[in-house]
């Protein structure tokens, strides 16, 4: 079995990470376990951001590493928070404050103008110098709530009612939601990049 290393320290991510790649031929071992700090996130992109924890922690352990960047876009607020999703608020990590300053930021907004989707870029590198890493996206389509709904998930969960929903991400059941979700997604498609290397 292939040992990896996760690049993410966020508890919410390696919950879901652990659902995702339970079927996987991977021994997959977060980061913080081998003593590996985040990474500073420089990048402009979700691309840049990903291969930059990736290629860190590939590089601190020696072992391929499995990164994710991830964050929600607005349209309204011109993709706003994005690439600063976990920090919206100035503080990193501080959901209550990021949900707080996502609705004030909307308040007012009508219903048909707060469309918004999660994106999830995964970067999946064999070694530290790896030029040509595996790069999957997801993009989970809804819509920005004027109220928090739902006490699963976590981060902008409650806020977010997907297309096609009735319930919000935190009111799904967590297999229904690592089915639809821009992590589930990004990371279907990864598994499938994979597959392709051993055909």
């Amino acid at each position: 079995m292939q040992r990896i290393v996760l690049a993410s320290s966020n508890r919410g991510k390696l919950a879901e990470f652990n659902k995702l790649l339970a079927d996987s031929h991977f021994e997959v071992i977060p980061q913080a376990e081998l003593g590996v700090e985040d990474a500073e996130e420089t990048g402009l992109t979700f691309v840049e951001n990903a291969l930059l924890k990736a290629r860190h922690a590939a590089r601190v352990t020696g072992l391929p590493a499995l990164a994710d960047d991830s964050g929600l876009c607005v349209m309204h607020l011109h993709g706003a928070p994005g690439l600063y999703s976990a920090r919206y608020s100035g503080g990193h990590g501080d959901v209550p404050a990021n949900n707080a300053r996502l609705l004030r930021e909307l308040d007012g907004v009508p219903s048909e103008q707060r469309g918004a989707f999660f994106i999830c870029v995964l970067a999946l590198l064999w070694h530290a110098e790896d030029p040509a890493p595996l790069i999957a996206e997801g993009r989970w389509h809804g819509r920005v709530l004027d109220a928090p709904r739902g006490e699963r998930g976590f981060g902008y969960d409650p806020l977010f009612l997907p297309h096609g929903q009735s319930s919000s991400a935190a009111e799904l059941e967590p297999d229904v939601k690592n089915r639809l979700s821009h992590r589930g997604q990004a990371m279907a498609k990864l598994h499938a990049r994979i597959a392709e290397l051993h055909t």
